[in-house]
Parts: structure tokens; sequence; C-alpha cells
């Protein structure tokens, strides 16, 4: 049984983060008005945030804040003096997912801890490790994660674990998601998510690409990428077992009564297990549709923790436009949490003693002097009547659990004179328990304001426009000789979710043999599962020989270096470097060429590779692919049919009839949903060039070889030779590259 354990509660006002409080929360974690990944919120400004830190200390709480989203280039510079305000106030931890943030923090705030946010994609032991030896003190994992994984973080990192025990599931692995970017221009990475996979979608029949593609067919249901909701009441036990510290609730966008209901039901369970251990813990079905009350989506779920995926895991059927609740538990909850005052008990003592200042002590460590207790003319005060006046401490943070009045002689004081002593009493109080928490100084914001725009190791980048060497990325095997057989084509890179290890060595051995390099791409998803038949395969994946790895999982850096693996690495674009703090620190872990983020615009881009020094790294530009819009552990095959066991591709359609491209990866057993539209950079190569990026990356994914063909043609004639020949695609999306995000 482990005692210390912290429930997280969530926050999108003042109100929220009072009753959460109020209700039991030991902490609570708020966005500001900027940088957090919840930007619809009713995020509170400047001094209400300031408030709010006030009010967790005063009541022995923590509150965290969440600058989780991925920061511009041209961002960088107000970071310092937003985050000042709060880290002189005593914030007590920032949740952080871009690595840029991350430096900053640990170069400007030195000792504000960092809580590495789920966003970051933890799905291993190696990430946290990295994570801690950069300066983490906690991290988020991944919602996706197993009992047994999370417990192998706990035996093999020393770092502080918090985990999701309720509230919505993301259908995508948090931090992996561009579906709401491409669509619509709204990024989850940036906060703004508008919650795509909650819409409607019909599923059409399993096929290949190159190979025909079967009639449609609607699915059942509709509501596909719907999960349900998190709820872990039954499994509480197992999950603080499993090495979990802090109990984390979903919810920022939710009510003040909905977060006081959770955070009651999950104080009462976890005080449960801690007095009677897991032989006297039971959960009550009462307690149970008392959250369901809160909030139905379609019933609950238990989430990962006990199973990879399943279609139990999905709320299939439209949620109802209109709902009955119980008023009564909302009566409930708005007399116990929403709206009640929260104050702490003290101890007091008293002094009145004729012809001296009446004085009081509380908790020993305030004594304030008041006026001179004078003669009572007629009949003096009576003890009963100044504890009574003293004890009306209205508005403050505290009531006494325990005042003693030492009253000597005939004393005689004025009502407002006792009322002046116990407010200035209180008030002195109050400034001595936060005291301890502000921070001085300002030191190093300066510094950190003036190299925002500009790298710190050295001065801006430079970048020389050039020829650049076209790389083509292939996640099957039947259009590797249509490349192999392309002049214009420099270096190949191999799907490990497509490609066999069996035939790793072999289509390695054809590269070479073609005058290509050859490199192999892990898969976007490293856990229990890739590591095992990474691990069943090493001597395939060593005698292969690969010029290059690219790598989409910092839990793969670290898998290659306890193999003691030297090989280049290619850091793929889902590892954000967003602005020149985040590419330098990717740089410094060994990258060879960083993939230049693809929700950045042009002009974005130009400025982070101005502002960048590169120092032994180069750049890499996605031109050309159906983009992986959503990554995650859900099957939409097993969804509508059960698990077959073969990888294979399926199509969603949404409601504007876009046909939307599924694969399932058996070997690593996650999904991929792509942009039903390719990028393509052609007919912007004068912009491309002012990039200087050294490879061009043509992501091939659904084509036929026929249509590699076409496209390798056609990236040949624009960008190697300058000629304008007509673009084969009949629809394709620029992407970010001209419109950019929010």
């Amino acid at each position: 049984m482990r005692p210390n354990v912290e429930i997280l509660a969530p926050a999108g006002s003042w109100e929220s983060m009072a009753a959460a409080i109020n209700a039991g929360a030991d902490a609570v974690y708020m966005g500001g008005s900027r940088f957090g990944a919840r930007a619809y919120a009713d995020n509170p400004q400047e001094e209400d945030f300031l408030r709010a830190i006030d009010y967790a200390h005063l009541h022995g709480k923590k509150l965290y804040m969440t600058v989780n989203t991925l920061v511009k280039e041209e961002e960088m510079g107000q970071l310092p003096d937003f985050l000042y305000p709060y880290y002189r106030q005593g914030l007590d931890a920032a949740i952080v997912q871009d690595f840029g943030v991350f430096s900053l923090i640990r170069e400007v705030f030195a000792d504000l801890p960092i809580h590495a946010s789920t966003q970051m994609t933890v799905t291993g032991y190696r990430y946290a490790k990295l994570l801690k030896e950069l300066g983490a003190v906690r991290v988020v994992t991944a919602r996706e994660l197993s009992l047994e994984e999370i417990k192998r973080i706990h035996d093999e990192v020393e770092i502080e674990i918090e985990s999701f025990v309720h509230g919505a599931l993301c259908y995508c692995y948090s931090g992996q998601c561009l579906l709401s970017s491409l669509i619509g221009g709204r990024s989850g990475n940036r906060g703004r998510c508008a919650q795509p996979c909650r819409l409607p979608y019909g599923m059409e029949g399993r096929g290949v690409f190159g190979r025909g593609r079967k009639a449609a067919r609607q699915a059942d249901g509709g509501y596909l990428m719907n999960l349900k909701d998190l709820c872990t009441l039954d499994i509480l036990p197992d999950i603080l077992e499993a090495g979990v510290y802090s109990l984390k609730i979903e919810g920022r966008m939710k009510s003040p009564r909905y977060t006081a209901g959770v955070v009651h039901m999950y104080r009462k369970y976890t005080d449960r297990y801690l007095q009677r251990g897991r032989e006297g813990y039971r959960v009550d079905p009462a307690d149970k549709r008392f959250l369901l009350e809160l909030f139905d989506r379609g019933g609950f779920t238990d989430g990962y923790y006990r199973q990879h995926n399943g279609k139990n895991m999905v709320a299939l059927g439209r949620k109802p436009a209109f709902r009955e609740v119980d008023q009564g538990i909302f009566d409930y909850l708005d007399q116990e949490f929403v709206n009640k005052k929260q104050q702490e008990p003290i101890e007091g003592r008293l002094i009145v003693r004729e012809g001296e200042p009446v004085r009081l002590e509380l908790e020993s460590k305030v004594s304030v002097t008041g006026a001179m207790v004078q003669t009572a003319k007629n009949q003096p005060m009576a003890e009963e009547r100044i504890l009574k006046q003293m004890n009306k401490t209205g508005e403050s943070p505290f009531f006494f659990s325990r005042l003693q009045a030492e009253i000597s002689g005939n004393c005689f004081l004025p009502v407002q004179e006792l009322n002046d002593l116990r407010r200035r009493g209180l008030k002195k109080l109050e400034e001595e328990v936060l005291g301890q928490y502000i921070r001085d100084g300002r030191d190093g914001i300066g510094a950190a304001k003036e190299t925002a725009g500009t790298s710190q190791n050295g001065g801006p980048g430079t970048s020389t426009p050039g020829r650049p060497r076209l790389h083509v990325s292939l996640e099957e095997p039947q259009g590797l000789a249509e490349v192999l057989g392309h002049p214009d084509v420099d270096g190949v890179y191999l799907d490990a979710c497509g490609f066999p290890a069996e035939s790793w060595k072999a289509a390695a051995g054809a590269c070479r043999k073609a005058g290509k390099a050859c490199g192999l791409i892990l898969p976007h998803i490293f856990r229990e599962k890739a590591e095992q038949y990474f691990m069943g395969h090493i001597r395939e994946l060593k005698e292969s020989a690969f010029d290059e790895l690219v790598l989409r999982s910092l839990e793969e850096l670290g898998f290659l270096k306890e193999q003691k693996w030297k090989v280049p690495v290619v850091f793929d674009a889902n590892l954000y470097g967003m602005n020149h703090r985040a590419c330098e620190m990717l740089g410094e872990m060994g990258a060879a060429r960083l993939t230049l983020p693809l929700e950045l615009n042009e002009r974005e881009l130009g400025e982070l590779a101005l502002n960048t020094n590169k120092g032994a790294w180069g750049w890499e530009l996605i031109a050309y692919g159906h983009l992986a819009a959503m990554v995650s552990a859900q099957c939409v095959r097993q969804t509508i049919e059960g698990c077959v066991k073969q990888p294979g591709v399926v199509f969603l359609k949404d409601r504007t009839n876009k046909r939307i491209p599924v694969k399932n990866h058996c070997s690593f057993c996650y999904n991929t949903v792509y942009n039903p539209d390719p990028l393509s950079l052609l007919g912007l190569e004068h912009q491309v060039r002012r990039l200087g990026a050294e490879v061009l990356r043509l992501s091939f994914t659904v084509e036929s070889p026929a249509e590699i063909r076409e496209v390798l043609d056609v990236y040949g004639d624009h960008f190697l030779r300058g000629k304008d020949t007509p673009v084969p695609m009949a629809r394709f999306t620029r992407g970010h590259f001209k419109r950019g995000v929010e």
C-alpha cells in the first residue's frame, strides 16, 4: 500500500479551482491566458491566476500551470515575461510539451519544477529516464499505457508518475494528432482541437491501394472514433500499486459541479484504499451512477490499463440531445463544494491585561498588538463576549478551531479594536503563509528575451539554397522497384510497419546496388510490442547495415543507446522542433537531421531556419505525402469486424463524403489515419529552396506503383531540372505551408 498519493483536479476557471480544492483535491492544474492546451476554456487572466495560486497555498494545496502547447519562434520572446509573475507568486510546477519551453524554464526559472505533459507521448521508461536527465521531476504517461508498462517506468526510473484516472479519452495518442489541424487549422498541439474524432464516420470495405478497392459499406453505429469516458474507481488499487503518484482527472472544459463531484468521489475511494487496503476496498455502484449523472458520453470504460484496445471502449451510438439530470445531485454539489466557503483551522491566544496593549498570537507564528486595554467604568468585558467577537473571521481563509483568552484585571476594549486586531492578525498570518512561496528576482529574463529570436549557440544559422537530395519513404514493399529504378531518388526509407524484418537485408542491399542510401523508419509508437519485435529481430536490424534510422519516438533513441548501436538518426516531424530552442535541444540529443514541423507556414519555417544554429545536423522537409493525421492504439477494423490479425487499409467517410485512409499496423498494433488529400509543394520550389533543407522527403503510404512513378517524375522535373510539368494529383493540399495554424 502506498501512502503518498496526489489527487490532481482540472480547472478551467476560478470557480472550478475553488470547487476542486473544497472537494478534496491535493493539487489543481490550470491554464493561463496563453500557452495552454485548452485555449477555449474560461482560463483566468493574470490577476485571477495569481489569486488562485494564493488560494491553493492558503489551503495547503498545489497549483500547476499548463504550458503544454508547441510554441512558435516568434512567441518565445514573450514567454519569460508571461511566466515570471506566476513563478514569483510560487507556482508549484509547469506542465510542458515543447522542448523549447523546457529549455527556457530550465535556464531562466531553474527552481520551477517541470512536469512532462502527456502531449510528449511518454510510452516507456527510456523516454522517462531521458526527461529526468534533462530536468523533469514528473512524467504524465500516455493514456494508452497498461498497468505493467507504468510499473516498469516506476521500477526503472526514480521519477514521479502522473496518470489519467477519469474523464475524456482522445482517440489519438496525445501529441500525435494533426486531424483537427489539417481539417480546419485548429491545432490540438496549440490548444485549439475541434474534436473531429467525435463526429460520425462511415467505413468502406477493406482493401489495399494498388490492388483494387472494394465496394463501400456503412459501419454500424457511426461514431467510430468516439471513445467513452474513463472511470477507474474499480481498478484504483491496481493503479496506485503500479506506481502512480498523481491521479489525474481530465476536464478543464467542464463545469465546477463536474469537477467537484469527480474529485469528491476519487477523494472518497483513495482514502478508502489508504485506510483499509485492498482487502477493504469496495466500490458502491451508486457512486458510479453518480459520476454518470455528471457526464455520460455512452457509459464508462476503465481505459487501456488492462486492455490494448477494444470495441467496448467506443461509444458508437449518438449521444442524446437532451438528458434528464438529477437536480438533487447538483444542489448537493453546490451546497457542499461549489458555493461553500473554505476555511483552514488555526489556533490562537488572546492576551487581555488591564493597562497593557492587547495581543493576539496565531499558530505560534504571528503576533500582533493592538490598543491599550482600558479599565472598565462599569461591568468589565466577559470572556464569552470577547471570544464571540474574535471568532467572527468572516471572509478570511481561516477559522479558529481553538482560541484561548487570558484576561486579567477589570478590562474593557471597544469592539472595533477587537475587530481591527483580529483583521490585522489574520492578514499577517496569511502573508506569513504565502511569503514562504514567494521567489525573488528576475535573473535571466532579459538574456532569455534577447536570445528568443536568435540562436544561443553562435548566432543565426544560414541556409544555402541548392539542389536538395530526394529521399523516398515507403510503407509498402510493392513500390520499391519503381523507386529503385528512378534516377532522381538519392535515398530510400523503408517503413518497419510495412516491411517485415525478414525483408530488410535484401531490400537494403537492393538500394545500395541501385546507388541509393537506405534507412529504416521505426514505428510512431514504441511500446513493449515494438521492443519485443526489434529485440527478436536485432540480428536482421544490424546485418541490414542501414545508413540511417528515422525515429518517431524518443523511446527509440533510448533503445538504440541500450543496444550500443551507433547509426545516424533522423528525427521525424512529430518530434517537434517548433522553435530554435527546441531544435537545438533535439540536435544535442544526436540527430543527424531534424524534420521541419508540419504546422508552421512558409514564413514561420523561414524564421526557424534563420534563427537556429544547426551545428552538426541539418534539415529535412516533407514535400509530398498523405500526412499521418492520427496515430491510435485503437483499430477501426477491430471495432467493426473484430481483430483479423492482418494489416490492411480501410476507408472512413466523413460527412462531406471524403475517403479517409486508415491502416492497421499489426506488427506494432496501432492505426494510422491519413489525411485524404496528399501534401504537395509542387509550384513552390523557390520558397522551399529558401529554407535550406538538405533533404526533401516524398512519403508514399497508400499509392500504387504507377502513382509513385508519376509523383517521382514530376518532383524531379520541378525541383531538380526546373521544368514546370503538369501536376498528376487531381486533389492535393498545401498542408500548413501556406496557411499555418493559430
